[in-house]
């Protein structure tokens, strides 16, 4: 991983590190050491920033049974044994997948402003200077604009879209930029979907069908079922990805404005919850503010 991509990892993480790093050093100033009396407030500042409360009890069990061994712990010691823990979350996902055969298509998953289609826009521009050949496929045909904004992207990109004019069969865009993409010798299909949660059953229901249409073509595909989450929203990003990793089995996460948010740890949680990676993270507005997620770069940023 470039110096770049750390850099902006670390500065996305900046709100993220001042809350929760400046906490531990406060906690840590009461007594120059942690005991008992300060695991309480120790436990609040992880859940505060949306680490999770599963890993920040792990976390404060540890500490605890340090503290009864009476260990004198430094600061730096605490960050390394919380370090630690939040590495053991990533270490347990499943290895990642092999590379895939062309088209690869991808379902991009999520509700309404999460950065669904624009995340979209910002990882073709990365596949396009690597040279990859991008078809993208406007198969939200629900919100105004949708099919608008994902052409836009098309051509600022320089990756060719699918689209229908109307109310338009979502499964039949799909459908159709899967032959486009099998006929035309591209690398990537990126899938844009509607995000209408509060008509919860029927887009799912959509999403089935969808999968199932774009299987007929391939029968592996889609490849990847991505799904985008605003870091900003905290817990309530586990609902959403309940809901859809229910429904069509999830493979990975795009998680975006972590630089706008004070509450960064949400990763730890979200890949605890879904048992899938972290892919991307959006740490701007920049086109090229995507960046591939790396967990040592993020658990490094969270403390410096």
């Amino acid at each position: 991983m470039s110096n770049g991509f750390w850099n902006k990892t670390s500065s996305a993480l900046s709100k993220t590190r001042s809350y929760f790093s400046s906490g531990l050093e406060r906690i840590f100033a009461r007594k120059g050491s942690i005991d008992g009396d300060t695991l309480d407030a120790l436990e609040e500042l992880l859940i505060g920033a949306d680490l999770g409360v599963h890993i920040s009890q792990r976390i404060i069990t540890d500490l605890k049974a340090s503290a009864d061994r009476k260990e004198n712990l430094s600061l730096e010691a605490l960050k390394e044994k919380i370090a630690n823990s939040l590495s053991e979350v990533f270490q347990k996902l499943p290895p990642s997948k092999k590379t895939l055969p062309a088209p690869a298509v991808t379902l991009f998953v999520g509700v309404n402003g999460v950065g669904k289609t624009t995340s979209i826009g910002k990882i073709a521009y990365q596949l396009k200077l690597e040279g990859k050949k991008v078809l993208l496929a406007a198969a939200d045909t629900f919100r105004a604009g949708a099919a608008n904004q994902l052409s836009i992207w098309g051509e600022r990109v320089g990756a060719d879209v699918i689209r229908h004019n109307g109310e338009a069969d979502p499964s039949a865009v799909a459908y159709d930029a899967v032959s486009a993409a099998k006929a035309r010798g591209v690398d990537h299909v990126f899938i844009d979907t509607a995000g209408r949660l509060q008509t919860k059953h029927n887009l799912m229901e959509e999403l089935k069908k969808m999968t199932r249409v774009i299987s007929k073509l391939i029968p592996e595909a889609p490849h990847e079922k991505i799904l985008v989450l605003d870091a900003t929203t905290g817990q309530n990003a586990f609902s959403q990805a309940e809901h859809f990793q229910k429904a069509i089995g999830l493979t990975g996460v795009v998680l975006t404005k972590l630089d706008g948010t004070g509450k960064g740890g949400i990763v730890i949680p979200v890949v605890e919850l879904l048992s899938v990676p972290v892919l991307y993270v959006g740490v701007g507005e920049g086109m090229e503010d995507v960046i591939p997620f790396d967990s040592n770069a993020f658990i490094s940023g969270l403390f410096k």
